[in-house]
């Protein structure tokens, strides 16, 4: 992020376990289209493996959500460079005694192959879905409220009335061509998730600030015990990092501050 660039963070809700809940605030827009596509591939895979029209329906839609954010025409060079640059970081651990050659040689395996399957995607990333005018007929449809009703698209209608069989593989079928991007994302956002180490703050009445000092980091997680009514707002640039804690939005018209002190611990992750 440049100097003088400050932006208020939205968040994504990692984790919900062990008490806690993790957010995280990507410091970029490289990290930020790696969530968005983690997120919405991990809710294509729950949808299309439902049963209902509307669990099929969603998936469908959030298929394309998938083919927007990864419209990025630099995107799949971003992957491939990131993925190559972290295999010559792990080469250079070759026959050290401390790191176990098994897992070095597993992890090393799992970026060539992903490597190598984004090196076979060819042309615009989707562009056979593009190319399908009846897909791109729901999805013009689908940005309008309410505009997916039989009336609207009586094949579509149609479509969600075949077996579930029949729906669950044509949308397997619409998803697999970009599995390796999810894949390659998984990689990058896991590698960048350990390396981190946490460091345990405490917000004096709901705010807190920390000097950066201008170090650079791609993404910061807040850690907040999951029984703590307070939710973390975060603006940043390079300098200085803020954090003020909001109490839950129940009955209230917008977000109060916290006036009190909260513990939460801090992760600076950076590849």
């Amino acid at each position: 992020m440049s100097a003088n660039s400050s932006e208020l963070g939205k968040f994504y809700v990692l984790t919900l376990q062990g008490r806690v809940i993790t957010y995280e605030y990507p410091f970029n827009e490289r990290i930020r289209t790696l969530l968005r596509l983690e997120d919405l591939f991990e809710k294509t895979q729950v949808f299309s493996q439902g049963e209902t029209q509307l669990e099929h329906h969603t998936a469908l839609v959030t298929l394309f959500e998938i083919l927007e954010v990864a419209g990025r025409a630099d995107l799949k060079m971003d992957l491939i460079q990131e993925l190559e640059r972290q295999r010559q970081t792990l080469l250079a651990y070759r026959n050290n005694p401390d790191i176990s050659e098994e897992a070095l040689s597993g992890a090393l395996y799992e970026i060539e192959q992903s490597s190598a399957a984004l090196l076979s995607m060819t042309g615009k990333i989707g562009q056979y879905l593009r190319d399908n005018d009846w897909l791109m007929g729901i999805k013009s449809r689908a940005a309008i409220p309410g505009g997916v009703c039989e009336f609207d698209l009586p094949s579509y209608h149609w479509w969600l009335h075949r077996p579930v069989e029949v729906r669950r593989e044509a949308i397997e079928g619409w998803i697999k061509p970009m599995l390796p991007l999810r894949e390659a994302a998984a990689i990058v956002l896991r590698l960048l998730r350990s390396s981190g180490r946490s460091k345990e703050y405490v917000a004096v009445n709901g705010q807190f600030q920390l000097n950066l000092g201008g170090s650079a980091s791609q993404m910061v997680r807040v850690t907040v015990n999951v029984d703590e009514l307070a939710i973390p707002e975060v603006s940043a640039n390079k300098y200085f990092l803020n954090i003020r804690f909001t109490k839950p939005p129940v009955n209230e018209v917008k977000a109060r501050g916290c006036e009190r002190d909260i513990t939460f611990d801090l992760t600076f992750c950076n590849l």
